[in-house]
C-alpha cells in the first residue's frame, strides 16, 4: 500500500480497512463522522491522495449498498404504463458545495421515502465549476454515506452537448472530446447521459426531417458508443433532445422526425441496442431564466400543452418515459405541480440553488467574486446590461476560480445554506409527487454494483476545456 493511500486511510480513524483493492467498513459511525475528510482531499487536494480519497468513498458506498445506477428500467416501465404518471423526477444540478447540497437532498428525500431523483452535472458546469465527474460523484456518494441514505443513486451527465462553433471548425475533434468526456463520466459511476446534439439542428433547411437529420444521426452515434462502453449488466439511460432550450417551442412533427431517424440510424449502427429512455423538448423556458435590469427574474410562459402532447406522443408511439423540461429552477413554486399534470417524466433544476447560495454568501467574499468578474469577464457584458444583470449572468463562472475559498467557508455557513436548500428541496419534492417513489424504484431498478478500479483514480485528471458556448 502506498504512503499516500496509508495517509488517507489514517484520517478515517480506523473506520475503514483495505486489503489489496478491497475496502471493508469496520465502524460505520466513524465513517459517517469522518467522510468529510475524504471530501476535503477530493475537492481541494491533488495527485494520489485525491484519487485515493475518491476511490475509498466509492468503495465504501458500494459496501453500504449505496449504488450508482441507471434509471433506464424505471423509465421504460413508465413508458409501458406500469408506473403511474403521478410524479416527475427532478434532475438537480449542484454547482456549488455539492456535498452540502446533496446532504440536503438526501435528508429531504428520506423524510418522504423518495428515491426517484437525479443528481447531475452538465458539460458546461464541469468546466466553469472545476469539477470533473469523479469529484462530483465523490461528493454525492459521500453525502449519501453521511446521511444514511441507501439504495440506487442516479447520477447524470446533463447536456453532454456538442459545441456548434467547434463542430463547424473541426467536427472530428469536437466529437472525440465529447466521447472522452462520456467515457470519463461512465468510468466515474455516471450511468445516465443526456446526449445533446440539438445545437446542430438547422431550421433553415426545407423540411423537418432534414432539419433534424444531423441531430438524429449524431445522437444515434453517441448512443451506440455508450452501449459499447457501458459496464456489464448496466443499461445507461440515454436522453435525446430535439430543440435547443431558449429557441422555438418543439412540435410533434419534430419529435417524430427525430425519433424515426434516430431509431433507424441506431439499428444500423448497433442492431438490437437499447435506445433512448426520454426526450428533452423546448416549451418556453431558458437556462437561468431571463434577468431584468433590477436583477429580478422575468415571469415565463411555459406551454404545458406542448409538454403534455409530446409526453404522450413519446410514450404511446415510442415507448419512452416522456418528455424532459429544462430550465425550470427559477420558476415560481406554484407551477411545479403542473409538470406532473403535463406528464413530464423529468424536470431539470439548477440556477436557483446557486442563486440561493449567492443570496447568503458573506459580503466580503461576494465582493471579491464580483471584482474578479469585472476584471475577467467584462467582455461578456452587453451594452444594455445593468450591473445586476451582468453579475447574475456571469457569476457562475467564478465558482471554479473561487472553489477553495467557497469550500473553506465555516461550517456554520454550510449548515445555514444546507438548511435553506433542504427546505426548498422538501417543497419541490412534494409538488413533484415524490412521496413513496422509493417503492417504484425498488420494484423496477436492480442496480448493479460496478467495483471501482484503483488505477482509474490514480491517473491525472483531464484538462479543462472552453465551455463558454455550452448550455447548462
Amino acid at each position: 500500500m502506498s504512503n499516500d493511500l496509508q495517509e488517507v486511510l489514517a484520517v478515517m480513524e480506523g473506520a475503514l480497512q483495505m486489503e489489496g483493492e478491497s475496502v471493508s467498513i469496520l465502524d460505520e459511525e466513524k465513517l459517517k463522522k469522518n467522510i468529510v475528510r475524504l471530501v476535503d482531499y477530493s475537492t481541494t487536494g491533488s495527485g494520489a491522495r485525491q484519487g485515493a480519497a475518491r476511490y475509498l468513498v466509492y468503495a465504501s458506498a458500494l459496501a453500504l449498498g449505496i449504488i450508482p445506477a441507471s434509471i433506464y428500467d424505471l423509465y421504460m416501465a413508465r413508458g409501458r404504463g406500469e408506473v403511474p404518471l403521478t410524479f416527475t423526477v427532478p434532475a438537480i444540478n449542484l454547482r456549488v458545495l455539492p456535498f452540502t447540497g446533496a446532504k440536503a437532498v438526501f435528508r429531504a428525500a428520506k423524510k418522504i421515502n423518495a428515491q426517484a431523483l437525479i443528481l447531475e452535472i452538465a458539460r458546461s458546469e464541469i468546466g466553469y465549476t472545476a469539477q470533473r465527474p469523479s469529484e462530483y460523484v465523490t461528493a454525492i456518494l459521500a453525502a449519501a454515506i453521511a446521511e444514511g441514505y441507501r439504495g440506487p443513486v442516479f447520477l447524470q451527465g446533463d447536456h453532454f452537448q456538442v459545441s456548434a462553433s467547434r463542430y463547424r471548425s473541426d467536427p472530428d475533434s469536437e466529437l472525440q472530446a465529447l466521447r472522452e468526456l462520456t467515457k470519463e463520466a461512465i468510468s466515474a459511476g455516471i450511468f445516465n447521459i443526456d446526449v445533446d446534439t440539438s445545437t446542430l439542428v438547422d431550421i433553415t433547411l426545407p423540411t423537418i426531417p432534414e432539419q433534424q437529420a444531423l441531430n438524429s444521426s449524431l445522437s444515434a452515434d453517441f448512443t451506440a458508443y455508450i452501449r459499447s462502453i457501458e459496464p456489464e449488466g448496466v443499461t445507461v439511460s440515454v436522453g435525446g433532445e430535439i430543440g435547443e432550450v431558449g429557441k422555438h417551442n418543439s412540435t410533434e412533427p419534430e419529435l417524430r422526425a427525430y425519433m424515426d431517424q434516430f431509431n433507424a440510424e441506431l439499428e444500423t449502427m448497433s442492431p438490437g441496442a437499447a435506445g433512448l429512455s426520454k426526450i428533452s423538448i423546448q416549451t418556453g423556458t431558458s437556462h437561468g431564466g431571463v434577468v431584468l435590469p433590477d436583477g429580478s427574474i422575468a415571469s415565463v410562459q411555459i406551454s404545458f400543452e406542448t409538454l403534455l402532447n409530446l409526453s404522450r406522443e413519446a410514450r404511446e408511439k415510442y415507448g419512452l418515459a416522456g418528455t424532459v423540461q429544462h430550465g425550470a429552477s427559477t420558476l415560481p413554486e406554484e407551477v411545479f405541480d403542473k409538470f406532473v399534470e403535463a406528464e413530464a417524466c423529468e424536470v431539470h433544476l439548477a440556477t436557483n440553488f446557486m442563486n440561493m447560495f449567492y443570496d447568503v454568501l458573506p459580503e466580503e467574499l461576494r465582493e471579491d467574486i464580483y471584482a474578479y468578474l469585472r476584471e475577467n469577464h467584462a467582455h461578456e457584458r452587453k451594452a444594455e446590461w445593468t450591473d445586476e444583470q451582468f453579475y447574475y449572468k456571469t457569476r457562475k463562472r467564478a465558482l471554479g476560480p473561487f472553489k477553495k475559498e467557497i469550500y473553506a467557508l465555516p461550517n456554520s455557513f454550510k449548515e445555514k445554506i444546507g438548511s435553506i436548500w433542504e427546505a426548498k428541496f422538501s417543497n419541490l419534492f412534494h409538488l413533484l409527487g415524490l412521496e413513496n417513489t422509493r417503492d417504484y424504484v425498488e420494484k423496477f431498478v436492480s442496480p448493479v454494483p460496478v467495483p471501482p478500479r484503483l488505477s482509474d483514480y490514480l491517473g491525472g485528471e483531464a484538462d479543462a476545456e472552453d465551455v463558454s458556448d455550452l448550455a447548462d
